[in-house]
Formats: C-alpha cells, structure tokens, sequence
C-alpha cells in the first residue's frame, strides 16, 4: 500500500500552524482539508481528551453558525490529539481561512455557559468535557497563529 499523503510530513520538525493537508476535488466540487496544528507532535503532549471534545463541540458550533457556516463540511479531531481537520468547500488557501480560525479561537477562549451538544441526548460521551483547558488550548493556538505558519516543513530540508 501506498503511505498516505499526511504521514509523509516530518512530524518531528512541525510546529503549531494553519496548513493545507489536502485538496480534493470530484466531479465540479472542490474541497480543501486544512491542518490546525495546536501542539508540537511528539515534543508536547497531545490535548487532553476531555478538552479536545469541547474544542470539537465549540469549534463546530462557532464554524457553522459563522458567515462562512456553508463552506464547512467537517471540524474534528486529530487521532493523534495534536490538532484538528476543518474541512471546506472551496479550493482555498490558509490566509483564506485565517481570520476565521482566529475568531474561533477568541470565541472559544472567551466562552462561557453551558457547552453546545454536552447533554446526554446530544452527544455519545456528554460527561467527558473541560472548557478551562479548551480555553487555554485556544489561547496557546491564538498565539501561535501569530507567527502564520501556512507551510509545511520542506521534506528537501531532510535530505540536506
């Protein structure tokens, strides 16, 4: 089998960034996966658990209710709890989105109330969530936005 395209990136030289992971397109529809790399893979520890489930409720929730709310087709979690997918409808580039993801992340930062969907009619696992370390995860990802890292580490910079 062939290694699929995301486990060709040098997850030991990626840092916290806003990157393309894919491009697809099928038919007239294009979509564009982007990678929202929260954390340093492998050098910090990956999101809590319960906290990456209220990213995903609060992340989804603001993303879709947002002006851009029908471009969206997905907003997840990472298996490897370093970051998240943002799915969209579009053949679109970081800066497109950036503004966007920085709301999301003020919003979540300064969210207060009950969290969207953490009932147990709404969600499979309602009791597992923790909106102060969401909210610090947001402002560590806020922070990082800033230094607008849009590229992926340059896999020639290996061969060097």
């Amino acid at each position: 089998m062939q290694k699929i395209d995301s486990f060709k990136i040098d997850h030991t030289r990626l840092l916290p960034g806003l990157y393309v992971s894919r491009r697809d397109r099928k038919l007239m529809t294009a979509v564009t996966t982007f990678d929202l790399r929260f954390t340093a893979p492998n050098r910090e520890p990956p999101i809590d658990v319960p906290a990456l489930h209220t990213i995903e409720h609060l992340g989804a929730t603001f993303l879709r209710n947002s002006k851009r709310g029908d471009d969206i087709v997905y907003f997840g979690p990472m298996g490897c709890r370093t970051g998240f997918y943002l799915v969209m409808f579009g053949r679109l580039e970081p800066q497109d989105v950036y503004p966007l993801i920085v709301q999301m992340c003020a919003f979540i930062e300064n969210y207060e109330g009950e969290i969207p969907g953490a009932t147990e009619k709404e969600c499979g696992n309602f009791r597992e969530q923790n909106l102060e370390l969401a909210r610090y995860y947001a402002s560590r990802y806020h922070d990082a936005l800033g230094e607008r890292r849009f590229t992926y580490p340059d896999p020639k910079e290996d061969e060097e």
